[in-house]
C-alpha cells in the first residue's frame, strides 16, 4: 500500500475561550481558515477591524491575550492501514490536540512539524478533531517564573520560546501576537514502510554533478529498496536497518548560478520506496548542482569574508527579508514569486531570512531557485539572550533538525547562520553585569547548530552571528573580520559616515523613510496628516525614529516645512544614504565583498528601512538599489586627497571601454573635460582611475559637478551637499503618449539641471507604476518615463507638485524662490 495524504483543510470552526479582554458578545462559532490566524479569522467575519489600519493595532490587542479552539468533524474509513498519522506543518504555538475527547499531543514550537499516532483514536464514520490554543502571553508568564531574567531588546518573552519573536513586536512592526494553524495539516496513512527523512549532500565534484543521499525510514519486518533518480542516473539500493545511502553522479551538468552570473538549471531528484516491485513511498525535488564556500582566509587587512559560488567569488548585492506579514497564511506562492522577482529587478542577488521572523514556507525558496536569488539563512534567534536550560534546547535541536534536512535540496541556500546580533550584545549591550554568568545562547551558536550543520548539511558553511568576526577573541563588529552591522550611523550620525571604515562585509545597515503615498494615506486617515499625527505617528516603531529622520537630513538636505515636502525629503535622502554607502563599499572590492541593506520589505504599512512597503509599492530606494547594485557601476570616490573614478565589474566578462569626465557648470557649461582612452576592470573585480586635480579642483563648488561617462554608465558628484548648491529652478518640456491599454511614456526635456527627478504616479492612481526615479537630467538630456496604469492619466496631473517632485523643489523653497 503507498502511502496517503488526506489534508484537512475544511470545516473548522474558531472558538474564543477567554481572556484579558476578551471582547463580549462574540458569536459560540466563528468560521475558521486553515492554514490562517485567530486574526485573519475574526477580520473575515467582520469581528475585529483591520489591525493595519490606523490605531487599530491596540484595539485588538485582546486577541493575542485569550485562549482559542479549533474544531472540525471528518469522516474516516478503515481502509487497513497500519499506521495512521495526523502531520502537522506549523502549529503557532501553545496548543494541545484532541481526537474524539482524547489528547493525543502537545505543541510549543511554531517552527517544527509534529506528527502523532491515531490509529487507535479513529473511528469509522465522524471524528472529532480539536486543536486548543494558549496564549503566548499567559504561556510566556509561565516561562518567565521558570527562568531567570535576561536580556531582551524588545517587550515579550520571545526568547524563552520558540515563536516568530517580531510577534510581539519590532522596531518596524506590530505587536500582533498570533494563534492557529499556520501551515496545513493532513492524516497520512501507509503500511509496511515511510520515508521519513530524506537528506541529499548536493555539491560539484570537478565537473560533474555529486549526490549523496541519505534516507531515514519508518518499517516494519520487510524487504525494501531504494530506487533514487536526478538527470538520467538511476541507482536502486537495498534498504539496511532502516536506512538507505546512495551516490549518484551526473556526468558535466549544467550548473545553477546566482542570476547575475548565469542560468538556473533545476533537475528532477526522485527517491522511490519500493517493497519488491510495489511502490510504497515517494520523495521529489527539483535540485541545482553548485558548490559554495565561504573564503575566510587571513589577509593583510584582516580576515575575508566571501561567499564563493562554483568557485567564482560573489560580490553580495544583497537584502535582509523580514516576513512578508504579520498573519503568515497570507503570503501565498505568487505572493513570495512577486517580491523575489522584485528584488532580483533591482539587482539584488541574495535575500537574508533574518532571525527574528520564521523559517520561510518551501515556496520562498522554490523561487528563489528559478529566481537565481541566493538565501542566507538565519536560525531564528535575534536580540535578546535565549536560555540554555528547561525545555528550550531539546525544542531548538529539534527544530533545528527539522528546517535543516528540509531547507537543504534547495540550491539557493547558500549559508547556515547562528543569529542576529545576540554574540554582539553580550560584548557590548550590558548583558555580562546582567546575565551574572547565566546562559544567554552561546551554546547553541558555538556547539549545537554547527554540530548539527556538520551532522545534516556538511556541503554548506556555517557562521555563528550576524555580526560575527569568526572568533570570541575579536569583537564581533570589527569591520577587518567577518561580518558587520553599521547603526551607529542611522542611530547617531550622518549618512556621509558609512565612508569612515571598509567592513569586509556588511550584513545589517538602513536608513528609514515613509512607505508610499498611497500606501500612507490607505493605511493612516488622520485629518490632517502630519509626521506626527497620531496615525502616522503610531505607524512609527523605531525609537524617537521621526526625529532621527530629521537629524539625518541635516548637513544635506532643507529642513521639510510641509507634509509633501516632509515626505519627499525623507524619502530622497533615504535613497541617497543607501545608495552613498553601497557605492563606498563596492568601490572597495575585493576587501569589502557584500553589502546587504537592512531591509527588502515589510510587513505592514510602516514608516521603516524597507526598499518595497508594507503594501508591496516601490519606494524611491528600490530605485536607488537597482542603480547602484547594476552590475557595471561606474561611481566618484575620494581617494587620499583627491577623486577617482572607479569602475566595478560583476559581470563574467572584462569591462573596459574610456572614461569621459566633464567638469560643468549647473548650466551645462564645460569648463574642464578629460578622456582616459582605455579603464579596463577585469571580471569580478574594480578597477580605479585617478581624476587630475585640476579636473577635481571646481572654481565655484555651489554651480559645479563632476560627470563621468564609460559606455551607458554615468557617474555625477557633486562638490557641496543641496543645502549648499545654487540649484537653478526645474524646467523641461513634457509629452505624454498612450502606448498600450494600460501603458503611457512621459518624455522629459530638461532647459536646467534637474537633480534627483521623481514622478510619485501612485498620489494619481493607487495601482499605477513608473519605470524609473531619482533620474538627474542635464541641461538638454531627454528621458522617457513609462507609467504602468489602468486609469486615466493627464499630462497636467504629472506635472504639478506633489506628484512630481526633484531636490531643486525642496533647496528652491528653503530659500523661497519656489514661490
Amino acid at each position: 500500500m503507498q502511502r496517503q495524504t488526506r489534508p484537512l483543510h475544511s470545516g473548522w470552526t474558531l472558538h474564543c475561550l477567554g481572556g484579558p479582554g476578551a471582547r463580549p458578545g462574540l458569536p459560540e462559532a466563528i468560521a475558521a481558515s486553515v492554514p490562517g490566524t485567530v486574526h485573519t479569522d475574526l477580520l473575515a467575519a467582520g469581528l475585529i477591524p483591520d489591525p493595519y489600519l490606523d490605531l487599530n493595532e491596540i484595539t485588538v490587542d485582546w486577541v493575542g491575550h485569550c485562549d482559542w479552539r479549533y474544531d472540525t468533524r471528518f469522516n474516516w474509513q478503515d481502509d487497513g492501514a497500519d499506521h495512521v498519522e495526523l502531520v502537522f506543518a506549523g502549529v503557532d504555538t501553545f496548543a494541545v490536540i484532541s481526537l474524539n475527547g482524547i489528547e493525543i499531543g502537545q505543541t510549543a514550537n511554531m517552527n517544527r512539524t509534529y506528527r502523532f499516532d491515531v490509529r487507535a483514536h479513529l473511528r469509522a464514520g465522524e471524528n472529532h478533531l480539536s486543536v486548543t490554543f494558549q496564549s503566548a502571553w499567559k504561556r510566556g508568564e509561565v516561562l518567565a517564573s521558570q527562568y531567570e531574567p535576561r536580556p531582551n531588546n524588545y517587550p515579550g518573552p520571545a526568547n524563552l520560546m520558540r515563536k516568530m519573536a517580531c510577534n510581539f513586536g519590532w522596531d518596524w512592526g506590530p505587536t500582533l501576537v498570533t494563534a492557529g494553524l499556520w501551515q496545513g495539516l493532513a492524516l497520512e496513512s501507509w503500511s509496511k514502510a515511510r520515508l521519513a527523512r530524506v537528506r541529499p549532500e548536493i555539491t560539484l565534484d570537478g565537473a560533474d554533478g555529486l549526490v549523496r543521499l541519505h534516507a531515514d525510514i519508518d518499517q516494519a519486518e520487510t524487504a525494501l529498496s531504494l530506487k533514487v533518480s536526478v538527470a538520467g542516473v538511476t541507482e536502486v539500493l537495498p534498504v539496511s536497518g532502516g536506512a538507505g545511502t546512495a551516490e549518484l553522479r551526473v556526468k558535466s551538468p549544467e550548473l545553477w548560478w546566482p542570476h547575475h552570473l548565469g542560468s538556473q538549471k533545476l533537475y528532477p531528484l526522485t527517491v522511490e520506496l519500493l517493497a519488491g516491485e510495489e511502490l510504497i513511498d515517494s520523495w521529489h525535488r527539483d535540485i541545482g548542482f553548485r558548490s559554495i564556500r565561504l573564503d575566510t582566509t587571513p589577509d593583510d587587512y584582516g580576515s575575508a569574508f566571501t561567499l564563493v559560488v562554483n568557485d567564482a567569488p560573489v560580490y553580495v548585492c544583497g537584502a535582509n527579508w523580514i516576513p512578508d506579514d504579520c498573519f503568515l497564511p497570507r503570503v501565498t506562492p505568487e505572493r513570495y514569486a512577486e517580491r523575489i522577482e522584485q528584488a532580483r529587478d533591482a539587482n539584488i542577488n541574495l535575500l537574508r531570512v533574518w532571525g527574528g521572523g520564521i523559517y520561510e514556507t518551501d515556496a520562498f525558496y522554490d523561487a528563489c531557485n528559478r529566481a537565481g536569488m541566493l538565501v542566507w539563512q538565519d536560525f531564528l534567534f535575534a536580540c535578546a539572550a535565549y536560555p540554555e536550560e528547561g525545555d528550550l534546547p531539546g525544542e531548538i535541536e529539534a527544530e533545528a533538525r527539522d528546517n535543516i534536512v528540509r531547507l537543504m535540496p534547495h540550491p539557493s541556500l547558500v549559508l547556515w547562520n547562528g543569529n542576529n546580533e545576540n554574540i554582539w550584545g553580550w560584548f557590548d549591550w550590558g548583558w555580562q553585569d546582567v546575565l551574572e554568568g547565566r546562559t544567554w545562547g552561546q551554546g547553541y551558536y558555538l556547539d549545537l547548530l554547527p554540530r548539527l550543520v556538520a551532522e545534516l548539511d556538511p556541503t554548506r558553511p556555517y557562521w555563528a552571528g550576524s555580526p560575527y568576526s569568526g572568533t570570541m577573541d575579536i569583537h564581533p563588529n570589527d569591520p577587518n573580520h567577518g561580518c558587520t552591522h553599521l547603526w551607529d550611523v542611522w542611530n547617531d550620525i550622518g549618512y556621509e559616515h558609512y565612508s569612515d571604515s571598509v567592513p569586509r562585509f556588511c550584513s545589517e545597515f538602513g536608513w528609514q523613510a515613509p512607505p508610499t503615498w498611497a500606501t500612507l494615506t490607505q493605511s493612516v486617515h488622520d485629518n490632517p496628516l502630519t509626521p506626527t499625527s497620531p496615525g502616522v505617528w503610531h505607524h512609527q516603531k523605531a525609537t524617537i525614529g521621526n526625529d532621527k529622520l530629521l537629524r539625518g537630513l541635516k548637513g544635506h538636505l532643507p529642513a521639510p516645512q510641509t507634509m509633501d515636502d516632509w515626505h519627499f525629503a525623507t524619502q530622497l535622502n533615504q535613497a541617497r544614504a543607501i545608495h552613498f554607502g553601497v557605492a563606498h563599499m563596492r568601490s572597495h572590492r575585493p576587501r569589502n565583498m557584500g553589502a546587504i541593506v537592512w531591509q527588502l520589505n515589510d510587513c505592514w504599512p510602516v514608516t521603516s528601512w524597507a526598499a518595497i512597503d508594507g503594501y508591496g509599492r516601490k519606494k524611491p530606494l528600490w530605485y536607488a538599489l537597482r542603480d547602484v547594485y547594476a552590475p557595471h557601476l561606474l561611481t566618484i570616490q575620494p581617494r587620499n586627497d583627491g577623486l577617482a573614478v572607479v569602475a566595478v565589474n560583476d559581470r563574467t566578462l572584462f569591462w573596459r571601454g574610456p572614461v569621459t569626465i566633464k567638469r560643468m557648470r549647473f548650466d551645462g557649461t564645460v569648463l574642464a573635460e578629460w578622456t582616459h582612452w582605455r579603464l579596463c576592470a577585469d571580471r569580478l573585480s574594480a578597477a580605479e582611475l585617478a581624476i587630475p586635480a585640476d579636473l577635481a579642483t571646481p572654481g565655484n563648488k555651489r554651480d559645479e559637478l563632476l560627470v563621468a561617462t564609460m559606455h551607458d554608465s554615468m557617474a555625477i558628484h557633486y562638490f557641496a551637499e543641496d543645502i549648499d548648491l545654487e540649484l537653478p529652478k526645474a524646467a523641461a518640456e513634457f509629452a505624454l503618449e498612450r502606448t498600450g491599454e494600460a501603458r503611457w511614456s512621459l518624455t522629459v526635456q530638461a532647459l536646467s539641471l534637474i537633480k534627483d527627478l521623481c514622478v510619485f504616479v501612485d498620489r494619481l492612481h493607487p495601482d499605477a507604476s513608473i519605470s524609473d526615479m531619482l533620474v538627474t537630467l542635464l541641461p538638454g538630456q531627454v528621458h522617457e518615463f513609462t507609467i504602468e496604469c489602468v486609469g486615466e492619466l493627464s499630462l497636467s496631473e504629472l506635472t504639478q507638485s506633489p506628484v512630481l517632485r526633484c531636490a531643486n523643489d525642496l533647496v528652491q523653497a528653503a530659500s523661497g524662490a519656489g514661490n
